[in-house]
Order: C-alpha cells, then sequence, then structure tokens
C-alpha cells in the first residue's frame, strides 16, 4: 500500500533562495509544456502520448535554456507530466458535473510544489542532524518528528511551500504489507456493525449510542476575520501587506489542521472498531448551493470524512457502505413509516408504532439497514432501541476527538438489543 509522510524543512535563508528559484524554473517549464500542449493536434495521439512527446523534448530544451540544466532530471520530467495528471483531474470534475473550463499558466504564488521521482534524494546525517540532500539543490535540516518505516520503498518525494512560506517535504513511500483479509459476512457479529448519521450541531451519530459534537472553530474564525481585516489596510503588494498575508495564511493552515485531526482521528477510530460502516452518500455540491447555512456546510468538510473513512476501512479489512440518504430522518427505524419533521424537531416520534429516538439516532439506524440491505446480509438481533434513545446516547466532546495522544473514544457505550419487530 502507499502512504504519504509529511515533515517540516528548517531551510536557511539561502537555500530558500534556492528553493524557489527551483520551484520558479519548474513553473516555467510547466508553463511552456501546457503552451505545447495546446500546439499538438488533439486528433494525432492521446493525452498521455502528447505529454510524453513534450517531455522527450527536454534534452533539446536544455541546449538553449539554461535554468533547466540547474535542476535534477527527475525533477523536471514529472513537471511536465503533471499537465496530463492535472487534466486528468479536470476530466474527473467535469464528470461530476462541475463546470471547470481549462488549465491555465500558473502564476508565481500558484505553483508552489515539484518532486525528485526515483531518485535524486537521501535522508543522511551530518552535523548531528538529519539532512534532506537533495541533488542539485542542498542537504536541508529536516524535522524527522516520527522515522520512516524500516521495510518502505521512498518512491518519491515532494517539497512543498505553504502560503505562510513554511517549506515541508512529502515522502511518497510504497510498502509490501497488505490489508487484512475482510471477514466474511456471515461471520461478522451485530456489534461489530455501526451505522453513521452526519450533522452540523452533532458531528457524528451512531448506532451504538455515541455522539460525537462539531469541532468549535470559533476562535480561529475570530482571529482569522481580524486578521482579514488588518489586510485590507495594507497597501496591496507592499511589504507589509506581505507580512499580514502570512499571518492570514497561519490561520487558514491552522484551521485546516486542527479540522483534518479531528477527521483523521475520528475516521480512525470507526475503521479500526468496526468491521461494517454504513455512512450517507451525501451531494455536499448541492447542499453548498443552498442559500441557508452554506458555511456550516463546508466547515464540516463531509466529504473529506467520508473519503478518509473509506480509505481506512480499506487498509483496516473493513466494510464500507455508501447509501441514498433519502428518507433516512424522516423513515422510522422500527417499522419503515415516513413522517415528516421540520428541521428544529431534534426528536423522532412515529404515530404508528410510538418508536421514540433521537432524530440523528434514528436516521443512523436507518443508513446501518440500508447498508446490510444493498450486501444482501441482516442480522435478526440487530434493532433500534425500543426505549427513548436520547437517555441512552453518550455525547462525546470534539476536544475529546482532538486532544494530543488521547485515546479518542477509547469504549462503545452498551446498547440493549432486542429482536426487531415488524
Amino acid at each position: 500500500m502507499n502512504y504519504n509522510y509529511r515533515y517540516r524543512l528548517e531551510p536557511t535563508e539561502r537555500q530558500r533562495e534556492t528553493l524557489d528559484y527551483h520551484r520558479d524554473t519548474c513553473r516555467q517549464l510547466y508553463n511552456h509544456a501546457l503552451y505545447r500542449f495546446t500546439q499538438i493536434p488533439e486528433d494525432e495521439s492521446t493525452v498521455k502520448q502528447r505529454v510524453r512527446k513534450i517531455r522527450d523534448e527536454l534534452p533539446d530544451l536544455k541546449e538553449w535554456w539554461d535554468a533547466l540544466t540547474d535542476v535534477y532530471s527527475k525533477v523536471l520530467q514529472p513537471t511536465v507530466m503533471r499537465v496530463a495528471k492535472n487534466i486528468k483531474a479536470l476530466g474527473k470534475l467535469k464528470e461530476h458535473g462541475y463546470n471547470v473550463g481549462e488549465l491555465r499558466w500558473k502564476s508565481p504564488r500558484e505553483f508552489r510544489s515539484f518532486t525528485y521521482n526515483q531518485s535524486g534524494f537521501e535522508l543522511d546525517k551530518k552535523s548531528g542532524q538529519t539532512v534532506l540532500s537533495l541533488s542539485k539543490l542542498a542537504d536541508i535540516p529536516i524535522e524527522l518528528h516520527r522515522p520512516l518505516p524500516d521495510d518502505a520503498t521512498v518512491k518519491e518525494v515532494t517539497l512543498k511551500k505553504e502560503k505562510t512560506g513554511e517549506w515541508f517535504a512529502i515522502f511518497g513511500i510504497e510498502m509490501d504489507t497488505e490489508p487484512p483479509v475482510k471477514q466474511s459476512l456471515e461471520e461478522i457479529d451485530a456489534e461489530e456493525v455501526v451505522g453513521i448519521d452526519v450533522g452540523i450541531l452533532k458531528y457524528a451519530h451512531d448506532t451504538d449510542g455515541t455522539a460525537v459534537e462539531s469541532l468549535d472553530l470559533s476562535e480561529e474564525r475570530d482571529r482569522l476575520e481580524r486578521e482579514q481585516r488588518k489586510l485590507s489596510r495594507k497597501e496591496h503588494e507592499s511589504n507589509n501587506w506581505e507580512t499580514q498575508r502570512q499571518r492570514v495564511a497561519a490561520c487558514h493552515l491552522r484551521i485546516k489542521r486542527k479540522r483534518r485531526d479531528f477527521l483523521h482521528k475520528l475516521s480512525n477510530y470507526y475503521a479500526r472498531e468496526y468491521e461494517l460502516v454504513a455512512v450517507e452518500d451525501l451531494d455536499v455540491k448541492a447542499m453548498l448551493g443552498s442559500p441557508r447555512n452554506g458555511r456550516n456546510t463546508a466547515s464540516v468538510a463531509w466529504n473529506t470524512f467520508t473519503d478518509m473513512l473509506e480509505w481506512k476501512c480499506k487498509r483496516e479489512g473493513t466494510y464500507f457502505m455508501e447509501v441514498q440518504p433519502e428518507g433516512t430522518t424522516k423513515e422510522c427505524a422500527q417499522c419503515g413509516v415516513e413522517t415528516d419533521k421540520p428541521l428544529w424537531i431534534r426528536d423522532h416520534s412515529c404515530p404508528a408504532c410510538g418508536f421514540e429516538a433521537d432524530r440523528d439516532a434514528n436516521a443512523a439506524w436507518n443508513i446501518l439497514f440500508r447498508g446490510l440491505t444493498e450486501l444482501g446480509v441482516g442480522h435478526s438481533e440487530l434493532t433500534p432501541v425500543e426505549t427513548a434513545l436520547p437517555a441512552d446516547t453518550a455525547v462525546v466532546s470534539a476536544k475529546r476527538v482532538v486532544e494530543t495522544g488521547s485515546p479518542c473514544l477509547e469504549e462503545r457505550p452498551a446498547t440493549p438489543r432486542v429482536s426487531r419487530q415488524g
């Protein structure tokens, strides 16, 4: 399996200038490759063949483009191939209904990374510190906060400059270990399956009676707004403006890191704790187009959570199911009768069978039942609790999830089950 390990670089001022020089040279080469790509007729070959033709022109380019000789050859080739990679990514977005247009030339602020592919990099010890030795560049000190796995093969190293001005090295590694074999569906117990309903007030509410609160980013957002107001008062492109722009970027990065840390730990818990996980296949793009609550919908990052959860389930050998979300809130998990409920009503009370539960808990049960139905399995003992579920719900603070070294959700609360009726 493939993994990415990310480490902070600590370059000197001179090394920063060299890194920026290599980055800008790669940016100019990318723009040239994109220009040449538009010159090659589409009917002659495929996208990848056209880009490879441009890559094969690199030796001739070096004869008159002196800056290319300063950059390692295994950096120039991936730079050209990024054109094909970006066109493929645009094609996938178009398939999902996005209006993405065409590729454009990259400005110095937009092109922020370059990659050493297969060779040209090595971790070494010099003067008592760990350095990343890069061909035709420098020996840059690196903060190796965790070692690379002994059985890992490093395939590439990407150097990336964040908007804050910090440099990072991202190691793309390959490991020989295969994901564990999934249990057969018949062997999975009812206690090893879970349905998850995501929301905004409570980020996740599952069928085992656990409700995880959403991450509180109010302080970070207030600070971001203050720094943005200061930025708007600076003269554009001045030194003070650039300093303040980096402060704004640091606020954005802090929010991003805190959110991703929360999502990584939460998705890791569900992937490791259960043998089957069912979630909603939400159309977040359509939800963002709603005139109400768009900011909160974007902030909770449901798609990012489900993507992380899917990948971690694959790594842990856990079944991952996405089901259609229509009607999961309205439908009664006990008898299946639909009942209209405004958003402000947070409890489910079925007029047909009398089943009462928290609104999100009822939806989580429906999500789990749909996932099991799609797999063609069922458990007779798997049923929503027939007493009021809010009393059995364990609310977990988001702070517990993001605290460094915390066990996150140590134990699942025991939820009594009875034979399903109706």
